[in-house]
Order: structure tokens, then sequence, then C-alpha cells
């Protein structure tokens, strides 16, 4: 990247995509702001990123509630700039089906998933805007598109993230601001079933039994940092990324 080094802010970075996505922007030259809840867990990878990539541009980790306003506007206040946002944190909660759900689960999942998104977004958009050059990119899932039984509650809420990213794009088509949604089907990261299955390891285990090569987190951070690479008059609405053994979020090939 020539000239001066753009900023990009990823939130939910402590672990999973997000790390992996901060990770790779960082070695694609971008200054990084790593937000998440966890602190020692970013400091830890601020530096680990600092040691392990050529070349990184300024990391700087931030403490992120994104259900929190009070935590987002600080956020907002402590930058100077932002030319890209990743909106990445997010994550499901149980798989029971509609007749035994907790509205609760499903509050926290919408509130965590779209208005965690709104938050975020809301506050740096201005200085998306003032960059010139903005670009946000918003971490669905293919839970979004395709409803699968045991995923209501998750399927809403990621239902509900596309539909603020494609009024997004129609918002802002007269603004210096690209919007790419990036929905991913099955990615094996250390957290992400674990957190579904509330701590149940053996059952977040059977999620990726006998799937040859699921996704990995460096798979999505490798869209994004292709999305946020194309020139700027280029676009990537939506890339759905899913293994070669997977159709859909219910058929999935297992050996």
């Amino acid at each position: 990247m020539g000239g001066v080094r753009k900023t990009a802010v990823v939130t939910g970075a402590s672990s999973g995509i997000g790390a992996a996505t901060a990770r790779r922007l960082a070695a694609e030259g971008f200054n990084v702001v790593l937000a998440a809840r966890r602190r020692e867990r970013l400091d830890a990878l601020v530096e680990q990123i600092g040691k392990e990539v050529p070349g990184a541009g300024r990391l700087a980790a931030v403490t992120l509630d994104v259900t929190s306003q009070d935590s987002v506007d600080a956020l907002a206040a402590g930058l100077p700039a932002c030319h890209v946002l990743v909106n990445n944190a997010g994550g499901a909660i149980g798989m029971e089906p509609v007749a035994e759900a907790d509205p609760e689960d499903w509050r926290v999942m919408y509130d965590t998933n779209v208005l965690g998104l709104l938050r975020v977004t809301k506050a740096l958009l201005p200085k998306l805007i003032d960059s010139g050059d903005g670009h946000v990119v918003n971490i669905t899932s293919l839970a979004g598109h395709v409803p699968y039984e045991g995923g209501a509650g998750y399927n809403a809420a990621k239902h509900a993230a596309v539909a603020v990213n494609e009024v997004m794009r129609l918002e802002l088509v007269d603004k210096p601001v690209r919007v790419t949604e990036i929905a991913p089907g099955m990615v094996h990261t250390e957290e992400f079933s674990l957190v579904r299955f509330r701590g149940d390891a053996e059952r977040a285990a059977k999620v990726y039994e006998g799937v040859p090569e699921p996704l990995v987190a460096e798979d999505v951070a490798d869209c994004v940092a292709w999305a946020v690479t194309r020139p700027s008059h280029v676009n990537i609405d939506r890339i759905d990324v899913q293994p070669r053994v997977q159709a859909t979020p219910y058929k999935i090939h297992r050996v």
C-alpha cells in the first residue's frame, strides 16, 4: 500500500475471524485497531502481530463492547481517522427449536449481531465518509440467507444484519464509502461452536466431525483483504464462502 497508511478497525478481534482479519490487514499495510471485550487477549495479539508481520503499521488494542453505547462512543472518540470498518463481532447461542427457544438468547444474539453492527457503524460513519475512501465490511453468515432447523434465533439475527447491509449500500451510494457483505459457511474456529453450545466441547466438536476440510479463519480474512484492496471505484457487494464439501448450511459431505 503506497502513500499514507489507511486505518482499519476490526471488531470482535480477540479470536477467530476477527484476529485473523486483523493480522491479514496488518500484512496488507493497514494501521489496525483491534477492538473486543477481552483486552488481555488483544494486547497479546497486538504484540504477536507486531513481531511476526513484517512491515506492519501501527497496531492498537481497544476494549470494546458493541452492546454498550458508551463503549462504542469511546472507541469513536479515540480514533483520529477510519478508512475500513470490519463489523465482525457477533455469534450464535443455542440450537433449540422455536418451540423451546429462550427469548433471552435471541435478545443477546440480536443485540450483538444487529444492534452492535448499527452502533459501531453509526459512530464511525462520519470518519469513513471524511476519509474520502471508506469501506464497511459486514461479516454475516450463510445463516443470514438460508434458514435451517435449530437455527431460528441466529438465522433471524443474521437475516437482519443482511438487510442492514443492503440498505446501507442504497443509502451510501452517493458517498465515498463502499459496503461489502461476507457470508461464511462452516468455519472451524476455537470458539464459535463452543459458545453456541454453552461450553459443551463434545457437542461443539461434533459440528466438524467427519468434515475433511472446513474453512478456517484465515480463509475469511483472505476475502476481507481482497475486497478492501480493490480499486476504490470497485465495490464487492457480497462474498459467499464455504468449504467445497458444503452445499448449504444443512448439506455437508462427511467422511
